[in-house]
């Protein structure tokens, strides 16, 4: 067999076995393909702008067993410098790799050494999520347009209110809403419970009463969020819609993607009180250090915290 071969049935067991999402696969195996391409192309002497269109289906086993740290050291350096790639893009190609070679090495135990084995992840610098004020959800509201108002108001209401990830809404069926309570799979076919306040349950019967069931040729029944012709509306689809909705709103917040809905969601909920572990349940976080990325606090907040010090008077 190939790599090509190996490569293919590590993606299979890393998507039936250990529960990754198929947007995980996906990148593990484009990173996994990038770095054993380059390596072909600095192993035979070619240019580096060849790498992106350079043939592995003859790289054999052999190949990967005589791979070093080193070459994934030179490997991480051209993404660094020759792709722009930062350190989140290098962390997750760090993590393919590291994956990568623990299936051959240790479930299939082709090789005794592992390269990557004393592979480090690369500094990542703490960032705050990018979110929208209140006000800026306002402005971004009155971005709808008539053709299909209903939906999109829907769309967006349960992105602010919910804090869905894109395919999570995506692949919401009208059967996935039971009264006050929404059912979503999440990362790793995970099932959590989402209760509905009045503003989506409001919006979601909104739509279907006066926008879905008007929707002619309907190919997914099931599907909550149909297009024009009737297909489910798919995760490119929603977020040409945000993209639509950011433009005509006059906000152009920049960057703004369907993800920094959900850190609006987690960000305002936060701020107005909510705690770590019911956001942690909300958003569907394995880990509740994921969740505390939303405990930042902006420097309005701040300010207020200062001022209510029970100390703050001219003379004490």
């Amino acid at each position: 067999m190939n790599t090509q071969k190996h490569l293919a049935d590590f993606l299979t067991y890393s998507t039936i076995i250990q529960g990754k999402s198929e947007r995980t696969a996906k990148e593990y195996g484009y990173d996994i393909a990038l770095f054993l391409r380059y390596l072909k192309v600095v192993n035979s002497n070619l240019e580096l702008k060849e790498v992106d269109e350079v043939d592995i289906s003859d790289m054999s086993l052999d190949f990967i067993e005589k791979i070093e740290l080193e070459d994934i050291y030179d490997f991480l350096y051209y993404c660094q410098i020759y792709r722009g790639n930062g350190a989140y893009s290098r962390a997750r190609k760090v993590a393919a790799l590291k994956a990568f070679f623990d299936y051959l090495t240790v479930k299939k135990k082709y090789f005794k050494d592992n390269p990557t084995k004393e592979l480090e992840f690369p500094k990542i610098g703490k960032r705050n999520p990018i979110y929208l004020t209140l006000e800026e959800v306002k402005i971004l509201y009155s971005g709808i347009s008539k053709t299909h108002y209903y939906r999109d108001y829907c769309i967006l209401t349960i992105f602010l209110n919910c804090g869905l990830r894109i395919s999570e809404l995506s692949n919401i069926n009208l059967n996935s809403i039971r009264e006050d309570k929404l059912s979503v799979i999440g990362k790793g076919d995970k099932e959590r419970t989402i209760y509905l306040n009045n503003s989506c349950i409001l919006a979601i019967n909104d739509y279907i009463k006066l926008e879905r069931h008007k929707t002619k040729s309907v190919k997914d029944k099931e599907a909550l969020f149909l297009s024009q012709k009737g297909n489910r509306l798919s995760t490119r689809a929603i977020q040409k819609i945000v993209k639509n909705i950011n433009e005509k709103s006059g906000l152009n917040k920049e960057k703004l993607s369907p993800h920094k809905l959900r850190h609006t969601m987690a960000t305002l909920l936060y701020q107005n009180g909510a705690d770590l572990i019911s956001l942690q349940e909300l958003l569907g976080h394995s880990s509740v250090s994921t969740t505390q990325v939303y405990t930042h606090v902006d420097s309005e907040m701040l300010k207020n915290v200062v001022n209510s010090n029970p100390l703050n008077k001219p003379k004490i």
